[in-house]
């Protein structure tokens, strides 16, 4: 297919408008109720922001409380405030909210002067199932490593809530940040190759959050033509349909459904019916093909020889 959009870059604005409108159904890391609830509000405008994004739906920053303060300050509906101002450098690009695990070693580090072994360590006993007792252990160790480091004991405390409802189920930014990249390119396959990305998640179920229904009502959304099913032209799974055009297109839009989506139409028989393609009628194919009456009756009511005959 030739080119007709941008390069799969990462800074096509066509992309970001999908995800501001959460035109995201299909795709990668975006495409779930939650995501298309947030997308409006939050705008990513480039790939780290995409990150934030991927980063920020998940059960570690909600229960650390930083998707609703991510939001308003994104917004600028209130100042980009900071648990201690000596942890700005660590929590400045995220505007004041704790949301990647990296950021989780970092605060320990900076607040309660952990070495980098121990705030792992810390961040890591957090994510395993762990009794009262080993919890008021390190709460304790924590608090006084900030009292040391001028932080009083009340702000310690609430620094150490975040970091405890944040690392049971948090990412790291590298995580995020490949995870931000593979939806662009899911989201750059929508935009400029419809028809082979929805064959392609068609081909692919189950997978992701939608049926197959809700998948071919957004490709038809999107300019998809879905072809009749056709026992000449169907092949097993869905395939791209280039249809004949004035001037002819390069972004095919025609996808032509299975006869795998016959219900009781098993391999064996689609063997038999590719063997001995083209068919000239009904009674061709039942003389070549052999199939069982109730095979071809099936095939009969989901549209396969209205080519020949629309009444089925």
């Amino acid at each position: 297919a030739g080119q007709t959009g941008p390069p799969p870059g990462v800074e096509d604005p066509e992309i970001y408008a999908m995800l501001e409108r959460a035109d995201t159904i299909g795709t990668f890391q975006v495409e779930s109720r939650a995501q298309q609830q947030m997308l409006p509000r939050s705008k990513p405008r480039n790939l780290e922001d995409l990150a934030v994004e991927i980063a920020i739906i998940r059960p570690g920053p909600i229960q650390g409380g930083a998707v609703h303060p991510y939001l308003r300050r994104r917004a600028g509906l209130e100042p980009v405030s900071y648990p201690h101002p000596s942890l700005e450098p660590v929590l400045k690009e995220t505007l004041g909210v704790l949301l990647y695990q990296e950021q989780c070693i970092r605060v320990a580090m900076v607040a309660a002067r952990f070495t980098a072994g121990d705030a792992d360590q810390l961040r890591r006993a957090m994510t395993r199932s762990r009794s009262r007792e080993a919890m008021a252990v390190m709460r304790e160790r924590f608090i006084a490593g900030c009292g040391n480091n001028a932080i009083d004991a009340v702000t310690a405390d609430g620094i150490f809530d975040k970091l405890a409802g944040f690392a049971t189920y948090g990412f790291c930014k590298s995580h995020a940040a490949s995870f931000a990249l593979i939806a662009y390119q899911t989201l750059w396959l929508k935009r400029y190759r419809p028809a082979e990305f929805y064959c392609s998640l068609l081909n692919n179920q189950p997978m992701g959050f939608y049926a197959p229904e809700v998948l071919i009502g957004d490709a038809r959304r999107h300019g998809i033509e879905i072809l009749p099913l056709d026992v000449n032209l169907s092949g097993w799974k869905w395939q791209v349909d280039r249809q004949s055009g004035n001037p002819p297109s390069s972004v095919m839009r025609h996808l032509r459904p299975p006869l795998s989506a016959v219900n009781g139409l098993g391999e064996a028989a689609w063997e038999r019916i590719a063997a001995a393609k083209p068919f000239g009628g009904l009674d061709d194919f039942c003389r070549r093909t052999r199939l069982p009456q109730s095979a071809t009756a099936d095939l009969i009511r989901a549209g396969a020889f209205d080519a020949f005959d629309p009444d089925r």
